[in-house]
C-alpha cells in the first residue's frame, strides 16, 4: 500500500463477512480469496510494497532466523528500482513466493459508494503484464505466478474476474487484526502503533484463532513512520510459533483453490 491517508473504510474491513466455507475450503469476498482453508493451524505471511522497502532485510533476516517462508508482492515499479534489486533477488534465492501487485500501484476503484471499476480491462491487463515482466528479470516463470494482491488491498468482482481471465487467483489479507495499518504515520489521526498491531493479532488469535489466515504488512512505510512493525516481526513469528502455528507460502496454503 502506498503512503498516504487510506480511507478508514481500508482499516475497518473486520465489519464485512467473506462468504462462508467449509473448514477445507477458502473464503472468499468480491471473488477475491480472503482466507484458506481452516482445518490446520497454518497461515501466510505475506508483505506487499510499492515505494518503501526499508524494512526488507529485516524482515528476510526474521524468516531466515525462524527457517519460515513468506509471501512477497511488489509492483513493476518497486522491482525496477535498483535500491530494490539485492531484496528481490534474496526474497527468490531465500525459496520465498514472488507475485504482482501491479506495475504502477494505481487505485483500482473508489474508496467510498459503489465500487465502480475505475480503470479499463485493458489498462489492468497492462499493468499485471509489467508487473510479471519486471518478475521474469529474477528467474521466475510468469507460468508459475498464480496468484495477484491488487494495489491498495482494494478491488471489486470486476477486478477479480478479470485476474481470473489472466489465468491468476486475486487473493487479499485476512480481515480481524489491524496488521494492515502498519503504513500509517506517526503524527497522522488514523496512526496505529506496532504493539496495537500486536495486541490486535494476540487478541483475534485468542477470539477466534488464525487458521488459514492471509496475514499482510508492508515491507516499508516510508520515513513518516519510525514505529517500525517490520522491527517487531520475529517477536509476532515467536508468538504464532508458540501458540502453534505453521507457516506456509500463499501458493502452498491455498493450493486447492478454484
Amino acid at each position: 500500500m502506498k503512503n498516504g491517508l487510506i480511507p478508514l473504510v481500508c482499516l475497518l474491513l473486520t465489519t464485512l463477512t467473506a462468504a462462508s466455507a467449509g473448514p477445507d475450503q477458502c473464503e472468499y469476498r468480491d471473488g477475491g480469496i480472503v482466507r484458506g482453508p481452516r482445518a490446520e493451524k497454518r497461515l501466510a505471511l505475506e508483505f506487499s510494497a510499492d515505494e518503501f522497502t526499508e524494512g526488507g532485510t529485516v524482515v528476510l533476516d526474521a524468516l531466515m532466523a525462524h527457517q519460515i517462508k513468506a509471501s512477497f508482492f511488489l509492483t513493476g515499479r518497486c522491482l525496477r528500482d535498483t535500491n530494490n534489486v539485492a531484496v528481490a533477488r534474496r526474497i527468490v534465492s531465500d525459496g520465498h513466493y514472488l507475485g504482482p501487485h501491479s506495475d504502477s500501484h494505481p487505485l483500482l476503484c473508489p474508496w467510498t459508494g459503489p465500487k465502480k471499476t475505475l480503470v479499463t480491462q485493458d489498462f489492468f491487463r497492462g499493468e499485471l503484464h509489467r508487473n510479471l515482466a519486471a518478475i521474469e528479470q529474477f528467474g521466475l516463470k510468469q507460468s508459475d505466478i498464480r496468484y495477484f494482491i491488487p494495489p491498495y488491498e482494494w478491488y471489486n468482482d470486476e477486478i477479480a474476474t478479470w485476474t481470473r481471465e489472466m489465468g491468476m487467483h486475486l487473493i487479499n489479507f485476512t480481515s480481524g487484526t489491524r496488521s494492515t495499518a502498519d503504513y500509517t504515520e506517526d503524527r497522522a489521526t488514523n496512526f496505529v502503533s506496532s504493539r496495537a498491531i500486536l495486541d490486535s493479532i494476540e487478541r483475534r488469535e485468542k477470539q477466534d484463532g488464525l487458521n488459514g489466515y492471509l496475514l499482510l504488512l508492508h515491507l516499508g512505510a516510508g520515513p513518516g513512520r519510525t514505529d517500525k512493525m517490520t522491527d517487531h516481526l520475529g517477536e509476532l513469528i515467536d508468538y504464532l510459533q508458540g501458540r502453534g502455528y505453521r507457516f506456509a507460502r500463499v501458493d502452498e496454503l491455498l493450493a486447492g483453490a478454484k
